[in-house]
Order: C-alpha cells, then structure tokens, then sequence
C-alpha cells in the first residue's frame, strides 16, 4: 500500500495554510468557552478536510505564531508550556485577559 502524500493542500499555497490555519484556531477557540481549548487536529482538519494529517506540523506552527503575538497558550495536562520543548499532545487555549 503507498503512503499517502505529505504535502499540503495546493489550493490554498504555503502562505495561504498558514493564514487559513490561525484563521481556524481563532475561529474554533471563539465558538468555545473562555477557558476551553482546541487541538491542532481540528485546525488540520477545518482546512485540510481529508488531508488533514498534512497540516498537523503547520496547524502547530501557526499555533506558536499565535503564541509570539499573545493570543493564545499551549498547554499540556492544563498547564501552559513551552511548544519548542513540549513532547506529545499539546492543547491551544485563549489567553486570559
């Protein structure tokens, strides 16, 4: 069986997912409760659909982006870390005012 392609959506281009992307994060979290968090898979999958698995790495790059610009956190067992020395699943929650 071939593996599947790794290479995103030609549709919306590099700069296109990036800004689809934290366009689905802010939209995904402003549908949720303050205090709620989202995954990057289901950014990965409100842009990608089928291909989804595709944008994992870049919907947690445009999480990090959101980061630097003091919109969001990452957080893991519902403490903020650091996403450049998080392993494993990580959450993407708003910042708090």
């Amino acid at each position: 069986m071939a593996r599947p392609s790794r290479t995103p959506p030609a549709e919306h281009g590099a700069v296109g997912i990036d800004h689809a992307l934290e366009g689905a994060i802010r939209d995904l979290l402003e549908r949720r409760a303050p205090t709620s968090t989202i995954c990057p898979s289901d950014a990965a999958r409100a842009v990608g659909g089928e291909e989804w698995r595709d944008l994992m790495q870049p919907a947690r790059d445009a999480a990090q982006r959101l980061v630097d610009q003091g919109e969001v956190v990452i957080t893991q067992k519902g403490e903020t870390v650091d996403l450049a020395t998080a392993r494993g699943a990580i959450r993407i929650r708003r910042r708090a005012l």
